[in-house]
C-alpha cells in the first residue's frame, strides 16, 4: 500500500433539518442533512409528507389536476 494517501478522519458535527445535531467521524468537519433518526417516518413511526421543490405543483400542473 502507499503511504499517506489517505485523508485525515477527524470529529464531524452533523445537522439536520429538524434541529437535532450529534458528532460522529468524517473526513468533513460540517455535514448538512435533511433526514435524521429523530425525524425519519421509518424510526418514528410518523408519515411525513417532504415536497422538496414544489413537485406536486409540478405533477398537478403538468397533468391538469
Amino acid at each position: 500500500m502507499k503511504a499517506k494517501i489517505h485523508p485525515k478522519y477527524e470529529k464531524a458535527t452533523v445537522s439536520c433539518a429538524c434541529g437535532n445535531s450529534f458528532e460522529t467521524g468524517s473526513t468533513k468537519k460540517e455535514l448538512k442533512i435533511d433526514i435524521c433518526s429523530k425525524c425519519h417516518p421509518f424510526f418514528t413511526g410518523k408519515q411525513k409528507f417532504i415536497d422538496t421543490g414544489g413537485r406536486v405543483e409540478r405533477f398537478k400542473r403538468k397533468y391538469g389536476m
